[in-house]
């Protein structure tokens, strides 16, 4: 079994597609995963408009032909008519995952009122785990690490703590989390010692 974590990354906008602004959600994650993964790992990235009909085969592409074992979206979930990110995601679907959504709105929720209008989704294809994220950088890292208060203590959790998990359930390589960024959850009987990467 390859041991090298691949994540999809895909930027949905149709103006920084258009390079009318540059995008910040693919970079924002590339910065955060660098932090964030002990285990090896590696991404494709892609940056599509607001299209369904492209998003849904961009992440067939991911999933099935890439072979990615995370697809992390960001832009197009809220409520405007050319936000059909989760229109998309749930057409590719073969399981939903819906605590996926619920608890990144929770988090959100903890920041701003209008986070009750995120539709965000997980879902999972094949051997892939797809999430779609918000768009702006700062959203993004709270989504993936939680919320917490002035002590560092764990007001609420991060939605990346349980993918970890997530993955070995569902036939991807075992990752290991930096925990000082994110703090992989797993039950004991999952949990593999530590690999010595001394040569």
């Amino acid at each position: 079994m390859n041991d090298e974590l691949l994540i999809g990354l895909v930027s949905i906008s149709d103006r920084a597609s258009s390079g009318v602004y540059e995008d910040k959600g693919i970079p924002a994650l590339r910065e955060w995963f660098g932090l964030a993964l002990k285990s090896p790992w590696r991404m494709e990235t892609r940056l599509i408009p607001d299209q369904q009909a492209t998003i849904e085969q961009t992440l067939i592409e991911l999933c099935d032909s890439a072979g990615c074992d995370l697809v992390l979206t960001t832009g197009g979930t809220g409520p405007a008519p050319r936000d059909v990110t989760p229109e998309a995601t749930l057409a590719v679907a073969h399981k939903l995952m819906p605590g996926f959504g619920e608890q990144m709105r929770q988090i959100s929720l903890a920041f701003v009122p209008t986070a009750i209008l995120s539709r965000q989704v997980g879902v999972i294809r094949g051997k892939s785990l797809i999430l779609n994220l918000p768009g702006q950088p700062k959203s993004i890292k709270e989504t993936l690490e939680g919320v917490k208060d002035a002590d560092g203590n764990q007001k609420v959790a991060g939605i990346f703590a349980a993918v970890p998990y997530c993955l070995d359930l569902i036939g991807g390589p075992y990752v290991e989390t930096e925990e000082t960024v994110v703090k992989a959850f797993r039950p004991k009987s999952a949990i593999r010692p530590p690999q010595n990467t001394s040569t």
